[in-house]
């Protein structure tokens, strides 16, 4: 973890590393920063003050649900289809969720 940063922005800076048509799962993020605070970083998500930079839809569940966005789960499931990950048309979850993961 870089001290220097907030927390939050350690986590911006992550996401800016994860390609269109890859996804992580929240607790992916919190573990790459060294720790388990995984409701934190779903609260940095919901404050992304830049969510065309920061590609915080790229962020599920580790069960593969989609999990909340701001700008409304409908967008989500569509930014999500149009980078090419696969969802379930039953319950909008990632499809082998493992296959369609970034790893840090």
């Amino acid at each position: 973890m870089d001290s220097n940063k907030s927390f939050n922005q350690q986590c911006y800076d992550l996401l800016r590393q994860i390609p269109k048509g890859k996804v992580v799962t929240y607790a992916d993020i919190a573990h790459q920063l060294g720790g388990k605070a995984y409701q934190a970083v779903g609260n940095a998500m919901a404050s992304n003050p830049d969510v065309i930079v920061v590609p915080c839809h790229r962020v599920v569940n580790s069960n593969g649900a989609i999990g909340k966005y701001a700008l409304g789960t409908d967008k989500k499931i569509a930014l999500l289809k149009e980078e090419g990950i696969l969802l379930n048309a039953d319950n909008n979850k990632v499809v082998d969720l493992d296959k369609q993961r970034h790893n840090f």
